[in-house]
């Protein structure tokens, strides 16, 4: 967690790393990075952001402490710092797939109803 957090209650701790996850780039990034480190070139490919747009949505996960960075000569690479990321996204999906779920079910009985 970075140093800005430090301090805070937990729940504005929360608020700030869902906030550095608020893009779908974002999220995109750390779930390229699941499967390990990469290269920039190779999350541009992925991705299909400008270089200095994905260059912002890196920096923002960077500064909340999801990813880390390493360059070696021209290149750089990231990689989450902990395989909890992983876990974190895996369970977002299963909310979302509930909370959908509910949604499309609730619709269901609403549209059955003829109201």
């Amino acid at each position: 967690m970075p140093l800005s957090t430090l301090g805070q209650p937990v729940y504005a701790a929360k608020a700030e790393l869902f906030r550095a996850l608020g893009h779908p780039a974002r999220i995109r990034i750390l779930e390229l990075l699941v499967d390990g480190e990469k290269p920039v070139s190779d999350l541009l490919a992925e991705i299909g952001l400008e270089p200095s747009t994905l260059s912002q949505h890196l920096a923002v996960v960077k500064r909340i402490g999801l990813v880390e960075s390493n360059r070696k000569g021209n290149a750089v690479t990231y990689r989450l710092t902990d395989a909890s990321v992983e876990e974190f996204l895996a369970i977002a999906r299963t909310v979302l797939a509930s909370t959908l779920g509910k949604a499309r079910i609730a619709l269901e009985e609403l549209e059955g109803t003829g109201a």
